[in-house]
């Protein structure tokens, strides 16, 4: 296992990161297992493992908990706030007054005292980012925290989040967490390169696309679109609609460049974020152990630059064959955004 340094704060991590949200109701729910695939990876030279607290309701959380008892110091820890949990307002987003109150939750269902990346999941336009820096400050000076990042935001709001920071004299994001595979390499245009420009760290999520980078779907074949990841989003995966036939085309042309390396799909799926300059860890999310050993594989496979152009040759830079982020919209896109109110749309003639 190769270890590169996170975004400048001197915290050694692993190239290969071990995700979590899988573990839990959402995918496993045998805790004695996933704490077996986590020490799995831990043998393996894994020392970087990722959660958040809405994986599961908070379970997944809960189970990395367990599996690192005795293990913790061994572990760079991350874990996010953002999204819902429970009932009722203010149980989610980037105020002030919840990321405090979550960061608690956070560490007592992880059985610790402090988290090592403390990531903000989604952008949050009812919030100041000034007020969710200074309480994130405010936690690496409690020592709850030692450094914290983004996850999955738009270039734009990186850059406005670094231009605050520096003027109001606050800690800044030292990590970027987007989406980025074969499949969807849009990250490419803007967000790695400034990621780079504020040196910040990056761990990439979704390597295998969500699924389709796993070699269960190939072109003319079955889609069973009642179960897995095609359950929770079937359409991405079925295969009468136009979009998908031309990213189970791309998948036929990749399996046969894996074939020609001596590696599998999701070997090669694994390995090519990994090839960017500008990451600094790729997180896998196995859901068995079967799979733990199959992406592992791809941990310890290098692309040379022959391979890379092929890639492109295959999908281009910057180009997304799907919106990789289900979970989360800009808010500029949505209808109230976009158009006048009826009485000034009639003012205006429309």
């Amino acid at each position: 296992m190769r270890y590169r340094v996170l975004g400048g704060t001197g915290i050694e991590v692993s190239t290969h990161c071990l995700g979590t949200m899988m573990f839990g109701s959402v995918g496993n729910p045998d805790h004695e297992d996933c704490i077996r695939i986590v020490h799995a990876a831990l043998d393996q030279g894994i020392n970087f493992v990722d959660t958040a607290d809405m994986y599961s309701a908070g379970e997944s959380e809960e189970i990395v908990g367990k599996a690192l008892q005795g293990r913790r110091d061994d572990v760079v820890l991350a874990t996010k706030v953002h999204f819902p949990m429970g009932e009722g307002p203010n149980r989610g987003g980037n105020s002030r007054r919840w990321i405090v109150q979550a960061v608690e939750d956070s560490l007592r269902r992880l059985r610790t005292d402090r988290i090592d990346l403390y990531q903000v999941h989604r952008p949050d336009h009812r919030t100041d980012v000034e007020e969710t820096l200074g309480v994130l400050g405010d936690l690496v000076r409690q020592g709850k925290i030692r450094a914290f990042g983004c996850s999955t935001f738009p270039a734009e709001e990186i850059v406005e989040a670094q231009w605050v920071a520096e003027r109001r004299a606050l800690a800044r994001f030292r990590t970027e967490q987007p989406p980025y595979s074969i499949l969807a390499r849009g990250v490419e245009s803007s967000v790695l390169p400034v990621a780079q420009r504020y040196g910040m760290g990056v761990l990439t999520w979704s390597p295998l696309a969500s699924g389709f980078l796993t070699g269960r779907y190939r072109k003319g074949g079955p889609v069973d679109l009642t179960g897995g990841r095609a359950a929770l989003t079937p359409h991405r995966f079925d295969p009468a609609l136009p979009e998908n036939v031309r990213k189970l085309e791309v998948v036929e042309q990749l399996v046969g460049l894996a074939g020609e390396l001596g590696c599998s799909l999701p070997e090669l799926a694994v390995a090519f974020p990994a090839a960017h300059p500008a990451v600094t860890s790729v997180i896998i999310g196995p859901r068995t152990m079967d799979q733990l050993t199959g992406l592992l594989k791809g941990a310890s496979l290098t692309l040379d630059g022959a391979t890379l152009d092929r890639i492109d040759e295959i999908v281009p830079p910057g180009v997304n064959l799907y919106h990789p982020d289900g979970a989360w919209r800009s808010p500029a896109l949505a209808p109230a955004a976009r158009r006048l109110p009826l009485a000034d749309r009639a003012a205006a003639g429309d």
